[in-house]
């Protein structure tokens, strides 16, 4: 199956909108800032079409952001009785947007992730320490250099 092209550009103009309408209301300003600072970082990938660094670092930056979306939801949501009537409209379309940037941004991770590969990345984690702990203690020249005596 493959996986449809997404723009780059579509991405940060999505996330950019849903952010903006999420902080209408509610969140506090760390919200935009975090949000807003790695769409900057988006900004670069656009602008910088070869820059493997950019599209890593934008994909890293949406998922710190993912976490750190729970966290503002979870200290921050609070409760809609003492609001009139139109705040209360607004407080339900802020919290709307805000929860759908938050289920976006996996998708969104995962379509940067393949623009990461299509752009030459390569992200491999080795965790084997036989080879590296190998190389360095290695003791075959030291067996070498002695005479074998057999007796």
């Amino acid at each position: 199956m493959e996986v449809p092209a997404v723009n780059l550009k579509a991405i940060v103009l999505v996330h950019w909108l849903l952010t903006t309408w999420g902080f209408m209301a509610w969140l506090p300003s760390s919200y935009a800032w975090g949000n807003f600072s790695v769409l900057g970082v988006g900004v670069w990938a656009i602008a910088q079409r070869d820059s493997l660094d950019a599209v890593l670092m934008f994909l890293v930056g949406m998922m710190m952001t993912l976490l750190t979306d729970v966290v503002h939801f979870g200290v921050y949501y609070p409760l809609a009785e003492g609001l009139a009537e139109r705040n209360r409209d607004t407080f339900r379309f802020s919290v709307g947007m805000a929860i759908l940037s938050l289920l976006l941004k996996p998708v969104s991770c995962f379509f940067l992730y393949q623009m990461y590969r299509e752009r030459g990345g390569d992200y491999n984690v080795n965790f084997e320490l036989e080879t590296s702990v190998d190389s360095r203690c290695t003791t075959d020249s030291a067996d070498s250099a002695l005479p074998i005596r057999h007796y």
